[in-house]
């Protein structure tokens, strides 16, 4: 595909590497990156499980922070996107993610594949399912009905599974 699936996939799981192993939840990482000239992609923000307070995903966590980037911070990162919004970018955006986002929070919060179907990503690259060590997991197909793009990135499995389920 030559996309550079693998390059921003491996950034995700060095996120997920970050966050703060849990006997009862998942190290996940998370890439947002926008690709309003297919052959320039631009990392807006990367995020990991628990990187807030607040038992937070890293979908969320790189999401929020995607949300919190002002016209500047935007046109820093090129001038390709001079006069573009968060919104905008957003549906250009590309999610790379260890872990198949989350369809059920036990927390009460929402979960990461509605808060990714309301943001309107583009597309979902996923390193691994979710295992159903704590739910039964449908994030990857609720995405796809919602029209989002689900892209199984095959050769990460493993890799994402073991930093998953990193232990203290």
């Amino acid at each position: 595909m030559g996309s550079g699936h693998d390059h921003y996939m491996q950034l995700a799981l060095e996120e997920a590497l970050k966050c703060t192993p849990s006997p009862t939840a998942y190290c996940v990482g998370c890439v947002l990156v926008v690709r309003i000239q297919p052959d320039s992609p631009i990392v807006l923000s990367a995020g990991y499980s628990r990187e807030l307070p607040g038992n937070t995903h890293a979908e969320a966590n790189a999401l929020g922070k995607t949300r919190s980037l002002t016209k500047a911070d935007i046109e820093a990162f090129s001038p390709t996107l001079r006069g573009y919004e968060v919104p905008q970018l957003l549906r250009h955006t590309d999610v790379y993610t260890t872990l198949e986002p989350c369809s059920i929070r036990t927390s009460g919060l929402a979960p990461c594949a509605d808060a990714l179907i309301k943001a309107g990503a583009k597309r979902c690259i996923i390193g691994a399912n979710e295992p159903p060590d704590f739910v039964n997991c449908e994030g990857a197909e609720k995405l796809k009905q919602a029209g989002i793009e689900v892209i199984w990135l095959e050769g990460f499995e493993e890799r994402c599974l073991t930093v998953a389920r990193r232990q203290v």
